[in-house]
């Protein structure tokens, strides 16, 4: 089995993003308190995730979350298609961000990462 990427993805709305940035810590959108944990996407899932769960909503904001920071609040668990996608089990905090952009979408289909 490869190893699970290093850099995940949450996808925010501009709301939210400037609570974490606030706060310094994100305890989750509605979905994530309702499932018990904060959904993340890998970039090669990030495309697909906008399209099922934010069809048609503007103004959303990416965060690149370094999973690296997170220890073992992070598991990679089955979801999608069987694909494994990072949950955080717990808060995540702003120091694990490291960088946020707007969502973007290319020619192509994919989303721009933030840099």
């Amino acid at each position: 089995m490869p190893m699970p990427d290093r850099i995940a993805y949450k996808i925010l709305t501009a709301a939210e993003l400037a609570q974490m940035q606030r706060d310094g810590v994100f305890h989750g959108a509605a979905i994530d308190i309702t499932d018990g944990y904060i959904h993340l996407s890998s970039a090669a899932q990030l495309a697909e995730t906008l399209e099922k769960h934010f069809p048609a909503i503007d103004g959303l904001m990416l965060a690149a979350v370094d999973l690296a920071r997170l220890g073992d609040t992070v598991r990679w668990e089955p979801s999608r298609g069987g694909q494994l996608f990072p949950h955080v089990y717990g808060a995540l905090p702003i120091h694990a961000v490291l960088a946020t952009a707007p969502v973007e979408r290319m020619a192509d289909g994919s989303v721009k990462l933030p840099a």
